[in-house]
């Protein structure tokens, strides 16, 4: 089954389409969730995305062991990945080598894109604003560009989310 992944900017709907996604494909769905609530703010935000979500599912927190998230998900599930973005962002936290985690992203991709049933796989597209002002900003940047690209590069379908409206990344001619 093919691995989807939806890029988009802050609030484009990536999360509210993935989860669209997952109920059209009608079957039981595993939703991995890679936020942790260190904040206030933040623990808002996964009660906000907890409520969008239809009840019933299997829902995963895991904030670094992605591959194996991933690899444990039952087999006929659909499984929602929400987000790269977070995931990076952890294990840059976690002290993490960027080397360490192109590595664990490409074992993630091909774990997703091994699935027998659909993945549907979320992330932020940070890398079409200004320059981050920090090292570590700019290594975040960076990285989670070099990580989206591992995902889509592993895809069967891609698409961009903007205000809501998926646009499809074409893969490239003679690929």
């Amino acid at each position: 089954m093919p691995l989807v992944v939806l890029l988009g900017g802050a609030r484009s709907g990536k999360s509210r389409l993935a989860v669209e996604l997952a109920l059209a494909a009608g079957a039981p769905v595993t939703f991995l969730a890679t936020a942790e609530a260190l904040d206030d703010e933040m623990a808002a935000r996964i009660d906000a995305h907890r409520a969008e979500r239809p009840e019933g599912w299997n829902v995963v927190e895991e904030p670094l062991a992605l591959a194996d998230a991933v690899s444990a998900a039952p087999a006929e599930h659909t499984l929602v990945v929400d987000c790269l973005s977070l995931w990076v962002s952890n294990a840059l936290e976690a002290r993490g080598t960027r080397a360490e985690i192109e590595d664990k992203a490409v074992r993630a991709a091909h774990a997703a894109a091994s699935r027998a049933s659909r993945t549907i796989v979320v992330s932020n597209e940070v890398g079409m604003g200004i320059v981050p002002r920090t090292p570590l900003g700019r290594i975040y940047r960076d990285l989670l560009g070099t990580v989206n690209r591992t995902f889509v590069d592993a895809s069967d379908e891609a698409a961009f989310v903007v205000a809501g409206r998926r646009l499809a990344l074409l893969p490239e001619p003679g690929v």
